[in-house]
C-alpha cells in the first residue's frame, strides 16, 4: 500500500519550484548594474560648472529608499531640470525632465564603470509636440576623479544633432 503525499508536502514542493524558477528570471548582469549604480551614488553632493559663460549648479541626492539617484541641474539663466537614475535589471535608466517640456528616457547596455564613462542612449521620449522639438538623445557621465566629472549630452533639434559638454567640479 502506497501513501499519498500530504498537502503540506505538496505545498513545499510547489514553493521550492517557485523559488527555483524565480532565480531563472534574474538577468545575469544585474549585479553589474547595481555596482555601477552604487558608483553613481558617489556623486551625491553639489557640483559646479560654467557652460558658455553660464554658471550651472548640479545637486545629486539619493531618494526612494536608496533606489533612485536624483540630479537637479540649475543653470543660472534657466529653470531647474531633474534627471532620475535607477537600476532596471541588467541596465540603468535615466529619465530627464527637461525645461523643453519633454522627458527623454535613456538606457545603458550592461554598464561598465563610471571612471570609464557610463553611456545612456535614447529609448523613447514623451511630451514632444512635434518630431522637430529639441530633445536630448543621450548622456555619458564620466567621473574623472573624485572631484571632477564630465557630462556629454547629445541632442536632436529640427533634424540636426549636437553635443554639449559640461565639466563639473565638486563644491566643497
Amino acid at each position: 500500500m502506497t501513501k499519498r503525499p500530504t498537502k503540506s508536502l505538496v505545498l513545499v514542493f510547489v514553493l521550492l519550484a517557485a523559488v527555483a524558477l524565480s532565480g531563472q528570471n534574474q538577468p545575469q548582469n544585474s549585479g553589474k548594474s547595481a555596482a555601477v549604480f552604487k558608483q553613481l551614488t558617489s556623486l551625491v553632493g553639489e557640483w559646479e560648472a560654467v557652460q558658455e559663460g553660464v554658471a550651472v549648479k548640479e545637486t545629486y541626492t539619493v531618494t526612494a529608499n536608496g533606489s533612485v539617484l536624483m540630479s537637479e541641474t540649475k543653470p543660472a539663466d534657466s529653470q531647474p531640470m531633474i534627471t532620475m537614475f535607477t537600476v532596471d535589471g541588467d541596465h540603468l535608466i535615466a529619465t530627464h525632465y527637461c525645461v523643453a517640456g519633454n522627458q527623454p528616457q535613456m538606457i545603458t547596455g550592461v554598464p561598465d564603470d563610471l571612471d570609464k564613462g557610463v553611456t545612456f542612449s535614447l529609448e523613447r521620449v514623451t511630451g514632444m509636440k512635434t518630431p522637430d522639438d529639441w530633445h536630448n538623445t543621450g548622456v555619458t557621465l564620466t567621473l574623472d576623479d573624485k572631484d571632477h566629472m564630465t557630462q556629454r549630452w547629445t541632442y536632436l533639434y529640427k533634424g540636426k544633432t549636437g553635443t554639449t559638454v559640461f565639466h563639473y567640479t565638486r563644491k566643497k
